[in-house]
C-alpha cells in the first residue's frame, strides 16, 4: 500500500511538474485522475461533520468543550467523549494558542502562516509546558503533567500573545521569496 501510495504521488508530483499553468480549473482537471472514490468506515469523523461544525465553529475553548460536553450528554456519541478526554489532557495554554493559530491561519498567505509557526515554535520550546509534556508522558511516564497554568480561565490574552511574538534576540524567519516567480 505504502509503495502504491508513493508511486501515485510520484505520477502527481511529475504531471502537475510538467504544466505550464497556474489556472486552478487545469490544475483540477489534471488532478482529477488520480483522486479514488473513498468510503470511510463507521468510525471516520467524516461521519460526524455536524458535531464538529457545531461544536468547533465556537470562538473560545471553553465555549467548543462546553459544546462538546452538551453534545456528549445528548448522544453519547464515542467520538465527543474521546475528543473531550483528550482535551482535557492537554495543556490549557496549548489549547488557546493552537484554537488561535487555526483561526489566524485562515485568513493568512502561505508565507505569513509559516513565519507564524516558526515564532509559535521557538516560544513552545522555550516554554515549561512542553518540557512538562515531555516528562508527563515519555520520561516519568506518570500522565499526569502540571501545567501552568493549570485551567483554561487562568490563561491570559499576554500568554497567548506571546507565542505569536519572537524570542528576544531571536532572528525572524527569512523566506526566499524574491526567488519565487509567478506562471505567466
Amino acid at each position: 500500500m505504502v509503495i502504491w501510495c508513493i508511486m501515485k504521488f510520484r505520477s502527481v508530483e511529475e504531471r502537475l511538474g510538467n504544466l505550464i499553468t497556474d489556472d486552478p480549473s487545469v490544475i483540477e482537471t489534471s488532478l482529477e485522475e488520480y483522486g479514488d472514490l473513498v468510503h470511510p468506515d463507521s468510525t471516520s469523523v467524516i461521519h460526524r461533520i455536524e458535531a464538529v461544525d457545531k461544536c468547533f465553529s465556537h470562538d473560545t475553548v471553553e465555549e467548543i468543550i462546553d459544546a462538546l460536553e452538551t453534545e456528549a450528554s445528548k448522544t453519547n456519541d464515542p467520538w465527543c467523549n474521546s475528543t473531550l478526554r483528550r482535551l482535557n489532557e492537554c495543556s490549557p495554554l496549548s489549547l488557546k494558542v493552537s484554537l488561535r493559530s487555526i483561526r489566524d491561519g485562515r485568513l493568512q498567505t502561505l508565507d505569513q502562516c509559516l513565519v507564524r509557526e516558526y515564532r509559535m515554535s521557538l516560544q513552545g520550546m522555550a516554554q515549561q509546558d512542553l518540557r512538562e509534556g515531555v516528562r508527563a508522558r515519555l520520561v516519568d511516564k506518570d500522565l499526569a503533567p502540571k501545567w501552568n497554568p493549570p485551567r483554561l480561565g487562568l490563561v491570559t490574552e499576554g500568554m497567548v500573545d506571546q507565542y505569536f511574538s519572537l524570542l528576544d534576540g531571536e532572528r525572524d524567519l527569512e523566506l526566499p521569496i524574491q526567488q519565487r516567480e509567478a506562471f505567466t
